[in-house]
């Protein structure tokens, strides 16, 4: 690793956080912990208004109290470049609006800076490309914030496909039924678009909220390069009033077979999201954000496993101190990134009807009818909405990879 901000002094490993509120207050609270472990060092903080003595102290307590490592707050500034010069920071973690991720990453690594880059890596296959060949150029490692593909499952679940256990895998589908009420959309500017101001934002159920569900499922397909990804099926629908979907299904073809993702924001009953390996012999059930997987097969009675899971912030500073492989490089998301691509050239989501919906003032929130057992159906047979019934799915938009 090379460049004037990389690894040279040993740890704590200096960080600098682009974006601090919102989801980026989970990576205030991992980089506290890390720091607490003598891995990493919040050197500077970049946001447009900085943060507060009190929002600092809510994660750091105060700065020069005892036990603290840190003795003074890190740096501020609304200028990721010039944030990286005045700290020398050996990593830039990226959590700030989708359509800013590649040129945020292209100026940490014009810096020297490797990167965390929060998902979805970015809003395009193109802005993918130039931000992965750009980072690639510059010599430093990017890590891209699916977190789920650091759970442990995932390698023992292809070990398991490797022995038999499922006989001939026949598919891969994947459910998501959570809920987000008004204020989700209303967050930010660009919450629940698909384009601002001109530019692509593509903040879809699909590829944002659930696209682990999406990303997980191709892993464990074995689909995770670009050119591993044939044709894509979208189905693209909308309940609240939003520019871009909130119920959605995609169905991604690859020489191998096929991988079904359906999920809706509008759950009656919000659950866990899971990936379901389907086999000639039995299946496999994965719900990615607990660690969690259900075997069951012919022949045997239920098993249930919990795993571990590897921090990608904590791999990251593994692969820039001993060379550990990265566990979500740029490369790896490509197959993703396709469907996103996928997504963004679609018609734009279809506005459900009137009787297909209903509001929950208490929530509030909207739910679509149905939608639940529709999910799972969907996971569970590899069939879209339309294939499904659903007398409100439009004809389905087919692209090539």
């Amino acid at each position: 690793m090379s460049g004037p901000n990389a690894p040279g002094g040993g740890l704590p490993l200096p960080v600098v956080l682009a974006g601090a509120r919102g989801h980026g207050r989970r990576h205030l609270r991992n980089i506290r912990r890390l720091q607490d472990k003598g891995l990493v060092r919040l050197a500077g903080i970049c946001e447009l208004s900085p943060l507060t003595t009190a929002e600092l102290r809510e994660h750091f307590g105060d700065f020069d109290g005892p036990g603290n490592p840190v003795e003074r707050p890190p740096e501020q500034s609304a200028d990721l470049g010039a944030l990286l010069d005045s700290t020398g920071a050996a990593i830039a973690v990226i959590c700030t609006p989708i359509p800013t991720h590649t040129d945020l990453a292209l100026v940490a690594a014009g810096k020297g800076a490797h990167l965390l880059l929060e998902k979805p890596p970015a809003p395009s296959y193109a802005e993918f490309r130039r931000m992965a060949d750009g980072v690639a150029a510059a010599g430093v490692a990017c890590q891209i914030g699916f977190q789920s593909l650091g759970s442990h499952a995932l390698p023992a679940i292809r070990d398991m496909i490797a022995s038999g256990v499922l006989g001939t895998v026949t598919g891969i589908g994947a459910a998501g039924a959570l809920a987000r009420d008004e204020a989700y959309y209303r967050r930010a500017a660009w919450a629940g678009k698909r384009r601002l101001d001109g530019v692509d934002v593509i903040d879809g159920a699909l590829t944002n909220p659930l696209a682990h569900a999406v990303v997980t499922a191709l892993a464990l397909h074995g689909a995770t390069r670009a050119e591993d990804v044939g044709t894509i099926e979208t189905e693209l629908l909308r309940a609240n009033d939003i520019e871009s979907d909130d119920t959605s299904c995609v169905r991604v073809t690859t020489p191998r077979g096929r991988v079904a993702v359906a999920v809706t924001l509008c759950a009656e009953r919000p659950g866990e999201p899971y990936v379901l390996v389907h086999g000639s012999g039995g299946r496999i059930t994965f719900w990615y954000k607990l660690d969690r997987v259900l075997v069951q097969r012919s022949g045997h009675g239920p098993q249930e496993i919990e795993y571990g899971r590897t921090d990608l912030l904590e791999n990251l500073v593994a692969h820039l101190t001993d060379g550990t492989e990265l566990l979500v490089a740029p490369e790896s998301t490509g197959a993703f990134m396709r469907v996103v691509e996928a997504i963004r050239l679609a018609p734009d989501p279809v506005a459900l009807p009137a009787d297909a919906w209903e509001a929950v003032p208490a929530e509030n929130r909207r739910i679509v009818r149905g939608i639940d057992g529709l999910v799972a159906a969907a996971a569970d047979s590899l069939a879209l909405y339309s294939e499904l019934g659903a007398s409100w799915a439009s004809p389905n938009e087919v692209s090539t990879g």
